[in-house]
């Protein structure tokens, strides 16, 4: 590694320390993508995947049977009723948006109950931007509750429940650009016990962005109705070049269905063209690339700990995602992060990371991320907003030792700049 790209010896020397000390918590992350592995295999099995569930279907995509075997073995996996995952669907943001508007109507009232929302979903929702076509300018109401020291309040959002009635409920697993933590399932699990206590019928919906596969529990089998993500994520294992998906109970996931083709038509239509065996085979990985995505992500966290950085989750702390921040408390230190981890990337390792603006967000981004799918942040990537405390947001790492070499690639940036 030296040789190659010529490492300072006190990153080298931290991270055989690192191999040391993070040992038992690898073993951990080990452990849960074994268990993950098994149930995704054991899906597989149940619903017979055969290679004829690999054939391409064009047109209307009418009787694709290995489409609707997937949906049945995502539904399986999250201990739902139904599944929709598609190509068609380009994004998280994409997949919140067909949910939102696929379960509200004019005069609703949805609210938030993990504070402000991830900032692309603030145009969807009509918080920002002067679209005709966000959720506010068609008539629905949205409110938000914010956490109380990285946790739900329950007691004001169970008394705005019992005040008027409320359509549905949206949870944010992840911390997005917020400087809070990500809601562990536990955590999610007791909010959910409080809602049915005092509302049996407002949906809760989780936005599980970044959580898949993370913990031993996804949202959906601590009673969430239904649950939303991206395939160029976790689930995607870097395979899928597009996609996502929305799991839960099947009259939602029709309604959402309706939404993303026609009424009376749903579920029944959309071409897969030839992403099967893609999707299939990316889902067969995630276990093993989410380990992997964990294991860069706590290595991260003790390099940069140990070098007097302010990071979140500390590296012996529980993960509920695979998001590691950084608060690098300078601009110039945030690109030369970035440019690091642009170094590390097997694409476009010669492009240099320079702060712009980004559509659906409000600050100039800074981002790196050479990835084989373009945007896919299951891939070692990094970005962060140019606004104090300058934070780099770090995620993905499709192996480990890609992941190791990115981390130390971006750390030997910041000391180049500091000699």
């Amino acid at each position: 590694m030296k040789n190659s790209y010529d490492i300072d010896e006190k990153i080298l020397t931290l991270a055989n320390n690192a191999e040391q000390e993070l040992k038992g918590i690898y073993e951990k992350y080990e452990t849960n993508a074994l268990n993950w592995s098994a149930r995704v295999l054991k899906a597989f099995q149940n619903n017979w995947l055969s290679t004829s569930d690999f054939a391409e279907v064009t047109g209307y995509g009418y009787s694709d049977g290995g489409r609707d075997k997937l949906e049945a073995v995502y539904a399986e996996l999250f201990g739902a009723e139904d599944a929709l995952v598609r190509p068609q669907i380009m994004s998280g943001t994409h997949a919140l948006s067909l949910t939102l508007f696929g379960l509200l109507k004019h005069g609703d009232t949805f609210i938030s109950i993990t504070g402000e929302p991830y900032d692309s979903l603030k145009s969807v929702i009509g918080l920002t931007g002067d679209s005709r076509n966000s959720l506010m300018a068609n008539g629905v109401k949205y409110e938000q509750i914010e956490l109380v020291n990285d946790d739900f309040d329950i007691q004001s959002i169970t008394n705005r429940l019992q005040k008027s009635k409320v359509k549905l409920v949206e949870i944010q697993r992840s911390r997005g650009y917020s400087h809070r933590k990500s809601l562990t399932i536990a955590k999610i699990e007791k909010v959910i016990n409080a809602i049915r206590e005092v509302d049996k019928e407002v949906i809760i919906m989780v936005d599980n962005c970044y959580g898949d596969f993370v913990e031993d529990r996804e949202p959906t089998h601590v009673g969430a109705d239904i649950i939303i993500g991206s395939l160029m994520k976790n689930l995607g294992g870097g395979l899928a070049k597009t996609g996502g998906y929305v799991v839960g109970k099947k009259e939602y996931v029709n309604d959402v269905a309706e939404r993303f083709s026609a009424p009376c038509i749903g579920k029944d239509i959309g071409a897969n063209l030839n992403q099967n065996m893609t999707f299939f085979q990316g889902l067969y990985l995630a276990p093993s690339v989410v380990c992997s995505s964990m294991k860069t992500a706590t290595f991260a966290s003790f390099l940069l700990e140990k070098l007097g950085y302010d990071v979140d989750p500390l590296y012996n702390e529980e993960r509920t995602d695979i998001i590691q921040t950084i608060n690098l408390g300078d601009g110039d230190k945030l690109v030369k992060f970035c440019e690091g981890i642009q170094m590390a990337s097997p694409i476009e390792s010669y492009v240099k990371p320079v702060p712009a603006p980004m559509p659906g967000y409000p600050d100039d981004e800074v981002m790196a991320g050479g990835s084989f799918i373009s945007g896919a942040t299951i891939e070692l990537s990094c970005d962060g907003p140019m606004t104090p405390p300058y934070t780099a947001y770090m995620q993905g790492g499709l192996t480990y030792d890609y992941g190791k070499l990115g981390i130390m690639l971006a750390i030997n940036q910041i000391m180049k700049s500091e000699n």
